[in-house]
C-alpha cells in the first residue's frame, strides 16, 4: 500500500494513487449475483423503489439499478429531472482560518496545501433562481445525442467505442468540457430551451445550500453516501442509488460518482492569488471540475473543492445539465 502523504498523486500509477494494492483485489460489486437473481423479473415501479430506497442495503440497490438500466430506466427516458435552486445571496468558498483545519484532515490522501488554497476566501455572490439536473448526464443520454449528432467524441470509458449496455443509467464520464457544452447545447435545440453547464458558484450552493454544508449530505464523510474509493466499487454505480447523500435541494451523486464540469474556467477568486498547480502548469488553463468520483478520496466530495482533469484514467470527468429560471 501506498503512503499517500508522502508521494506526488500525479505521479504514481492509478491504483496507486486510490491506495490500493498492485495485485487484484475484491471490489464491492463484484458478487451481487444473488441480489440480481432475487430480483429479476420485478416491475420498473419495484426496481426504481429499490435502487432510491434509504433502507435497501447497498448492494441490492446496486442490483435493482443495474436491472433498471437493462429495462429502460423512466427516470432519464425524456426530458432531464430538473430540480428547482432559488435565488440567494449565497457565501462560496472557504474561510482563510479553514484553510490549515481542512489540509490537516485530508493531508492522508496526498492533499498538497495550494489544492485546498484555490477554496479561499470564503465571499458572497449573487445566484438568480434556476433549475439543475437531479441526476448527472447518464450514458443513455449521452448515446441519444451521438447518435442525433454525429459528434466525434466517443466516451474512452466505452470500450472500443461499444456502448456500455450494463451501464446505460450510469453516469456518462471520460468526456470533455467541450462535449459536455455541446451535448446542453444539442438537448436545447431538441427540447426548445437554454440548457447550460451550471455556473462554478451554482453548483457549490446548489451541493452545499444555505448552510454551506462541508458535504452535500452534511458535515461528516458517510461512506454509504456517496460512490468514492472509499466504497471500494471501483466502476460508476446507477444515478440516484445513494439517497442518503441527497444534497441540500435533493440533488443526487454530486458528493461522488464521477466528476462534474462546470461552465468557468479557473481563476483565482476575489483577492486571491493565482496558484499554478500540476492542473495549471500542465495546460496553462483548465474548466472547473466539482464533485467526487469512484475513483477518489473524500476531500473531492467535499462541497467547497475546486480541481479539474488531468489526461488520466483516474479523472472521470462528466457534468450535469443546469438552464436559467425557477423561484426566486
Amino acid at each position: 500500500m501506498v503512503d499517500l502523504e508522502n508521494v506526488e498523486i500525479n505521479r504514481v500509477s492509478d491504483r496507486a494513487a486510490m491506495a490500493l494494492p498492485g495485485n487484484y483485489s475484491p471490489t464491492r460489486f463484484a458478487d451481487v449475483g444473488r441480489e440480481v437473481a432475487a430480483l429479476r423479473g420485478e416491475r420498473v415501479e419495484t426496481l426504481l423503489g429499490v435502487t432510491e430506497s434509504r433502507d435497501a442495503p447497498i448492494a441490492q440497490r446496486f442490483a435493482a439499478g443495474t436491472l433498471l438500466g437493462l429495462a429502460g430506466d423512466p427516470r432519464i427516458a425524456g426530458a432531464p429531472a430538473m430540480v428547482e435552486i432559488p435565488g440567494a445571496r449565497a457565501r462560496i468558498g472557504l474561510a482563510p482560518g479553514e484553510l490549515d483545519r481542512v489540509v490537516a484532515a485530508y493531508r492522508r490522501y496526498g492533499v498538497k496545501r495550494e489544492w485546498i488554497e484555490k477554496e479561499c476566501p470564503d465571499h458572497e455572490v449573487e445566484i438568480a433562481p434556476f433549475r439543475m439536473g437531479r441526476y448527472p448526464v447518464t450514458n443513455v443520454e449521452y448515446r441519444r445525442f451521438l447518435e442525433d449528432t454525429r459528434y466525434p467524441e466517443i466516451p474512452t470509458s466505452w470500450a472500443l467505442g461499444g456502448f456500455p449496455v450494463w451501464c446505460a443509467n450510469h453516469p456518462v464520464y471520460t468526456v470533455s468540457a467541450e462535449a459536455a457544452d455541446a451535448y446542453a447545447a444539442w438537448l436545447s435545440r431538441e427540447l426548445g430551451r437554454r440548457f447550460r453547464l451550471p455556473r462554478e458558484a451554482e453548483w457549490e450552493y446548489a451541493a452545499g445550500g444555505p448552510e454551506g454544508r462541508e458535504f452535500p449530505w452534511g458535515a461528516e464523510f458517510d461512506v454509504e453516501c456517496a460512490n468514492t474509493v472509499e466504497l471500494g466499487a471501483l466502476c460508476t454505480t446507477p444515478v440516484g442509488m445513494f439517497p442518503r447523500g441527497a444534497s441540500y435541494f435533493d440533488l443526487r451523486d454530486m458528493g461522488g460518482n464521477v466528476e462534474e464540469y462546470v461552465a468557468d474556467d479557473y481563476a483565482p477568486y476575489p483577492g486571491a492569488a493565482l496558484i499554478a498547480d500540476d492542473l495549471l502548469l500542465r495546460s496553462g488553463s483548465y474548466r472547473i471540475a466539482r464533485g467526487g468520483s469512484f475513483t477518489r478520496f473524500a476531500d473531492l466530495a467535499r462541497s467547497k473543492r475546486r480541481h479539474g482533469h488531468y489526461n488520466r484514467p483516474i479523472y472521470a470527468m462528466g457534468f450535469r445539465i443546469a438552464e436559467d429560471g425557477g423561484s426566486s
